[in-house]
């Protein structure tokens, strides 16, 4: 069953073109650890203030963080973007993914609906 997974994270709002070039200029050997681990679907919206909305669709979120954490190239991109990030909260340090309860799908609102 696929998992929908969304997050937030912050970054310094005066790094935001930063983040956004890097990201338009992400690196291929990126690409493609980040879809040999299982994300799927993966984006990401930043506002003016900072805040970080990522979004992903995956089939096991704990164990595709943890292949994706294992890997070299994680490690170097982290290396890369980590001086971009401020703490979200107090409850979610700089760098910490925590998703965000799932609220509401439409498709599988939808779906309940139309199986009563």
């Amino acid at each position: 069953m696929t998992q929908k997974v969304c997050f937030l994270l912050r970054i310094d709002p005066t790094q935001i073109e930063t983040y956004v070039e890097r990201h338009r200029s992400i690196w291929p050997e990126m690409l493609t650890a980040l879809t040999e681990c299982g994300y799927r679907n993966y984006s990401m919206f930043v506002d003016p203030s900072g805040l970080l909305v990522g979004y992903l669709e995956t089939d096991d979120f704990a164990a595709a963080s943890s292949r994706m954490a294992s890997t070299d190239v994680q490690r170097a991109w982290s290396a890369y973007m980590d001086h971009l990030f401020l703490p979200v909260d107090r409850l979610r340090p700089i760098g910490v993914v925590t998703p965000l309860l799932h609220a509401f799908d439409l498709e599988s609102a939808t779906a309940a609906v139309s199986s009563a």
